[in-house]
């Protein structure tokens, strides 16, 4: 999918409204899709309105966003300028056709998890919503995202996935398929915010904070080499390819975040971030 970048100092062919050059002073960039992640840079001090809910803006007016697989085809950008200055412009969100994804031969109990599973499993959801919960001003996804492992990509974005014939959830994440024990690498820099070897469902799992509310969730790993509330490098190593948890075969799970909206990873190293 082709990057989009777009200048929005042509505020008028957006919404059919007159702005001054001023006030259309914010540039972005990115994908405008559903699964699609966008970022770029304003007037430090505007606020940004994204759907009405806040977009954060770094102190240098640096700013990134999100839409979710669902995400409907308008939604409203509203801008206001340090003087109080309210703008607002429509922004049409491409379309997308997902396709269907049949995986067979798991073991039943992580299809259908018994009921002794409720308590534990609280318990790790709870532990993946506040790692996700940071919203940091450090910006490491401004320089961009690499594929977290070498091997085949098994599992896509978006699919609605059948799991031994039984309906359930989309895939919200790239699968990438390797032998047991390659490393995997953090896809960008940030903030270790969780780090576990043995989750039910998703076996060894990571997952960083790369600032601004992004996030890289990885699992179904073998070994975990990082520890929360460390610090990484873009590459670092922080496992290694394993087929714990709900896993047919040997990969790594590579889920992205922007707060709780579930963005397409394929689309970050497709079209670099930074």
């Amino acid at each position: 999918m082709k990057l989009t970048r777009l200048l929005l100092a042509s505020c008028a062919a957006i919404t059919g409204t007159m702005f001054s050059a001023a006030a259309c002073a914010i540039n972005l960039q990115g994908h405008l899709t559903q699964g699609g992640m966008v970022w770029g840079k304003t007037t430090a001090g505007t606020q940004i309105i994204l759907g009405g809910k806040p977009v954060k803006v770094g102190a240098g007016g640096a700013f990134v966003f999100g839409f979710g697989r669902d995400a409907g085809r308008d939604v409203l950008l509203v801008t206001i300028d340090r003087d109080g200055t309210r703008h607002e412009q429509t922004l049409h969100v491409a379309q997308r056709t997902f396709d269907v994804e049949r995986v067979e031969g798991l073991p039943p109990k992580t299809v259908t998890p018994p009921p002794e599973w409720r308590e534990r499993r609280a318990v790790e959801r709870s532990r993946v919503g506040k790692a996700r919960s940071f919203t940091t001003d450090k910006a490491h996804w401004q320089t961009g995202f690499l594929k977290p492992a070498e091997g085949r990509f098994s599992g896509f974005y978006g699919s609605q996935r059948i799991l031994n014939g039984k309906p359930r959830s989309p895939h919200y994440g790239l699968d990438i398929a390797a032998a047991v024990g390659q490393p995997v690498t953090a896809p960008a820099g940030g903030t270790v915010r969780l780090a576990a070897s043995n989750f039910l469902l998703e076996g060894g799992i990571v997952i960083i904070d790369h600032g601004f509310g992004v996030t890289s969730t990885l699992f179904h790993m073998n070994s975990v080499d990082v520890t929360e509330g460390q610090e990484i490098e873009k590459g670092a190593l922080i496992g290694t390819i394993g087929a714990k948890g709900r896993a047919s075969g040997p990969h790594v799970d590579w889920r992205v975040n922007w707060g709780n909206i579930r963005l397409d990873p394929m689309l970050l190293i497709e079209n670099n971030a930074g």
